[in-house]
């Protein structure tokens, strides 16, 4: 249950993150300031609505939880985002344009929200066992990096031709394996503490 809520707020976070990200592109200027500025609205925005709906309850009581609904979060914001993008070419009756921008998208940008906001969870994860400076501090890293993944992202399929687009996912993959590794020794220490404790 608390799992399809994740989802749902993440949803829930694209109309917002629409009008700030319209804002930002009216008074900004230069590509890297818009760029960095959406990735850090969709990010923030998604920490916010997480934080608010979901981290705080006590089923959120193993370290590796934080990552899965942070993910499951991106996953519903990506949802949303991937639909819109879908529309404009579907409904000018490009079906084909349509069908292969959402490969791309899910090759690219949907991992690229996961990737991002995963970054965040691991932040809590990692540092959930310390005081709350400490772990204010990894969040505020934590989102750093999100923002510094999407940004760069943005920047790769946005500025950069066709070769060096289809370099960037790739590079998000690897990312993504990285951050698996991550996870799984996120998991191996739960399971270490779990043993120590019984």
């Amino acid at each position: 249950m608390l799992i399809a809520l994740a989802f749902v707020i993440g949803m829930m976070v694209v109309p917002l993150a629409l009008p700030l990200e319209q804002y930002a592109k009216a008074y900004l200027y230069g590509n890297f300031s818009i760029l960095t500025s959406w990735a850090l609205i969709e990010e923030l925005l998604k920490y916010i609505v997480a934080a608010a709906c979901i981290l705080w309850r006590s089923a959120v009581d193993e370290s590796p939880d934080y990552v899965i609904y942070m993910i499951t979060v991106a996953l519903g914001f990506a949802a949303v985002e991937n639909m819109l993008f879908l529309l404009l070419p579907i409904s000018n009756g490009n079906f084909l344009m349509g069908v292969s921008t959402g490969d791309l998208r899910f090759l690219g940008s949907t991992l690229v929200h996961v990737v991002s906001s995963a970054s965040i969870g691991f932040a809590f994860a990692f540092s959930a066992k310390y005081r709350p400076l400490a772990r204010i501090i990894a969040s505020a890293l934590g989102l750093i990096l999100a923002t510094a993944l999407h940004t760069a992202f943005n920047m790769l399929i946005m500025n950069q031709g066709a070769s060096i687009t289809l370099a960037a996912f790739p590079l998000i993959w690897m990312v993504a394996l990285v951050f698996f590794a991550a996870f799984e020794v996120l998991k191996y220490f739960q399971y270490r503490n779990f043993l120590h404790n019984t």
